[in-house]
């Protein structure tokens, strides 16, 4: 009988081709696979709760595992680092019902983007450096307009491709840490690229390059806008975006804020 189990990963994603599993390059869900396998556990079904892009980090990516049997979960766990990389660390692995399902059962997804605010020797693949002087009170209001159920299409990677550019924002917020400003984000799903995207519109906010109506026309594909073509442009690079976590039917749904990358 299939067991089901639910991981919890943290994983540096500045040298890995994002998530998904492909045949011809290698991504955490690959190397995650073949380290299971090399602890002698049959991977049925391994999926994730966001498939994050190629450069993109994650704090608490959620993943589930269907194998053809039960297994100890401290010596496969301990058999499973011994052969994953130092970039990709498990943070919590246990049993969960049959029928769990990372992506599917996900009541949220939360990312955090890290700007800093000026040329920075240790923070260059770990935040995008943004050294004009940002308005974080224009980003806000920005952000503001975000929050609610909209039309994403302008924001996404091949829209054409997508079923629905629908997606509702729960929050969208702006902290100010110093020289890292964080722009916070929880949606109940994201579109391919979408975030980036709006972190970078959100900078041209905060640049002056893009007002506040504007910013706000873009989430509405009924209306003209003079900018809609440059938002592709404005893709904000992929190292500076974490996936912070996945929330789930009776999980802590606990206020996230601070910077979101992890102190070695």
């Amino acid at each position: 009988m299939t067991s089901t189990y639910r991981l919890v990963v943290e994983y540096d994603g500045a040298k890995w081709s994002g998530w998904q599993e492909q045949h011809n390059a290698k991504t955490i869900g690959g190397e995650l696979r073949r380290a299971f396998e090399a602890a002698g556990v049959a991977v049925e079904e391994l999926g994730g709760a966001g498939r994050t892009d190629a450069g993109v980090h994650a704090l608490g990516q959620v993943a589930h595992l269907r194998t053809p049997s039960p297994f100890d979960v401290a010596q496969v766990l301990a058999k499973v680092h011994a052969s994953l990389p130092e970039s990709i660390a498990i943070v919590d692995l246990r049993p969960a019902p049959p029928r769990f399902h990372a992506r599917h059962h996900a009541t949220s997804r939360s990312y955090a983007y890290r700007i800093v605010r000026r040329r920075s020797a240790f923070e260059r693949r770990r935040a995008w450096c943004v050294e004009g002087a940002l308005d974080l009170e224009r980003m806000r209001r920005a952000a503001a307009a975000c929050v609610g159920e909209h039309d994403w299409r302008r924001f996404m990677h091949a829209p054409s491709k997508a079923e629905s550019a629908l997606v509702a924002i729960r929050a969208c917020v702006i902290e100010d840490l110093g020289a890292i400003v964080v722009v916070r984000v929880e949606a109940d799903h994201f579109l391919w690229r979408m975030v980036r995207r709006m972190v970078g519109a959100l900078v041209q906010v905060g640049l002056g390059a893009l007002s506040v109506e504007d910013y706000a026309a873009l989430l509405d594909p009924a209306r003209e806008s003079a900018h809609a073509a440059a938002v592709a442009d404005w893709t904000a690079p992929a190292f500076g975006l974490y996936l912070e976590r996945g929330l789930y039917p009776g999980d802590p749904a606990e206020v996230l804020s601070g910077d979101p990358r992890p102190r070695t």
